[in-house]
């Protein structure tokens, strides 16, 4: 097979519907946004220094505890400091590896049209990832099922504004864990063709996802482990904490040339310090301790640096997401990842428990303060609820709206001050007493001079009335049926497919991944 992929086949239903300009819904072109605004930045120079500072002294001083024997092993073979599971690394250490993270590179999936750069003022948004449970409006809310877990794997593919395929949308729980990453990566291998991720979960499941994704793409080995293929990302136990599944399933990646994103889940007030600047330097340490472990294993493989800190509700302990903290600690991990050189990653999160107003302004906030970042990629960008514990196809299609408001945002054009642009002929042609309705200038821009929604409602009330009175979330929910009504999957070649199926029929009768149950 060559080194990028088979011929695919062209066309079906849904190749003929986009000829006819029959689809469910009108939305924007598949395209690579790039952030044109300089990032905001909380802290002066003086702050920046002193989170990295305390960064520093944590990993020297403090340490962090690593719960992985070959972890450790590295660790000691690399001089640092090494007491039981606590490993302690000084400045010096930790910035020559960190020094060997690639500033900039590519993940290119299985359709290279569709391959991301990392590094730069580009920005790409993700599904929701593993949430336990369901809800729409038919439904209510359910344990993850794996007919759920489809349908918002075709809604990732469908939505042009999500560029990646995150971690399992909703866990479906009706699939046994032994055989559930097999079953849930076949589906996104074959439903998308998008950049696509894998959980970071030990020997087995890690070791399947590679081959899943060299095979989906038409690769040898050697072309697998070329460039970048997929991404996993991983979490810290915080406080101070990294697992063994986790970081043995990141060093397998690491050394295969994959992308890593590190993202310790810091909530402030519950296992972080209750003030953000607190918080944050606890997750640069978690984050940094891994970045530099995976660098000394695989030097140059590509890492990123994911910020997850919010704050809890003091009332309850629960998470609260989309708060004010949640968007200055972004804004601050921002300024930490430029001074370390590591791309960005957070995430469009929310704590309300329905797609309601409450879930639509601290997902906003949430999407703002990762635009205001300079993030790279947004997890978690569409289908989010109650704190990361519910997915739902209205919220995930409510959420798109957002999403492209913000891509046409950064549209050039928007802001363009050309001699077309500023239109002085066009001004002088109304004068005081027309309108620019009807102006040729109008007229020839009526149709691309402003964002186009597909789920907002623009007309005034009587008309909304007497068409029913449909809120957003019922809007949402025709919308999402629509959508998979019309699904047609991206072409993979026949042979492809059928090498594809055959491993994890192999696989399944080799007993997947071992578990206790």
């Amino acid at each position: 097979m060559g080194s990028e992929q088979k011929r695919r086949r062209a066309g079906g239903r849904a190749g003929h519907a986009e000829r006819a300009g029959v689809r469910a819904i009108e939305q924007m072109p598949w395209r690579i946004p790039v952030n044109p605004d300089r990032p905001i930045e909380p802290l002066d120079e003086a702050g920046v220094q002193s989170i990295h500072k305390g960064a520093m002294r944590i990993l020297k001083d403090i340490g962090i505890r690593f719960l992985n024997e070959e972890a450790l092993a590295l660790f000691r073979q690399a001089g640092v400091r090494v007491e039981g599971e606590t490993v302690r690394m000084d400045e010096d250490f930790v910035m020559e590896m960190i020094g060997r993270a690639p500033r900039r590179f590519t993940v290119t999936p299985r359709n290279p049209d569709r391959t991301l750069t990392f590094g730069g003022r580009e920005i790409y948004f993700g599904n929701v990832s593993s949430p336990p449970n369901y809800w729409d409006l038919a439904r209510g809310k359910v344990p993850g099922f794996m007919e759920g877990f489809r349908d918002f794997i075709k809604l990732t593919q469908y939505f042009n504004c999500i560029h990646f395929a995150g971690g399992y949308p909703v866990e479906p729980v009706d699939v046994h864990p032994s055989v559930r990453h097999l079953d849930c990566l076949y589906e996104k291998l074959t439903l998308t063709d998008k950049v696509c991720h894998a959980y970071s979960l030990g020997k087995e499941r890690v070791e399947d996802a590679m081959e899943m994704v060299r095979i989906a793409g038409g690769l040898s080995h050697q072309d697998f482990r070329a460039r970048p293929r997929m991404f996993t990302n991983i979490n810290s136990v915080s406080p101070l904490k990294h697992d063994f599944p986790m970081i043995d399933g990141a060093l397998r990646l690491a050394r295969a040339g994959q992308l890593v994103v590190v993202t310790p889940f810091t909530l402030a007030g519950a296992m972080a310090p209750v003030t953000m600047a607190g918080a944050v330097t606890l997750s640069i340490a978690e984050a940094l301790s891994a970045i530099a472990l995976l660098q000394y294993a695989a030097p140059g493989s590509p890492a990123m640096i994911g910020t997850f800190t919010s704050n809890v509700d003091m009332k309850s302990g629960a998470p609260a997401f989309g708060t004010p903290e949640y968007m200055r600690a972004t804004q601050m991990t921002g300024q930490l990842a430029r001074f370390y050189g590591l791309p960005l990653r957070s995430s469009g999160v929310c704590a309300a428990n329905v797609p309601d107003g409450q879930s639509m302004w601290e997902t906003s906030n949430s999407l703002w303060a990762a635009m205001q970042s300079g993030t790279n990629m947004v997890y978690h960008a569409a289908g989010w609820l109650e704190g990361g514990l519910i997915a739902s196809p209205e919220k995930f299609v409510m959420d798109c709206e957002m999403v492209q408001m913000l891509q046409r945002y950064m549209e050039p054009r928007v802001w363009a001050t050309g001699p077309e642009d500023i239109a002085l002929e066009t001004i002088a042609e109304v004068g005081p007493e027309g309108h620019y309705f009807g102006c040729q200038h109008t007229q020839d821009r009526y149709s691309t001079a402003f964002y186009a929604p597909f789920a907002s409602d623009w007309r005034n009330f009587e008309a909304w009335q007497i068409d029913g009175a449909v809120w957003t979330a019922e809007r949402s929910h025709r919308i999402a049926k629509a959508i998979l009504a019309e699904f047609e999957a991206p072409p993979m070649d026949d042979a492809v497919r059928e090498e594809l199926r055959a491993f994890v029929a192999r696989r399944k009768e080799e007993g997947g991944a071992p578990t206790d149950f």
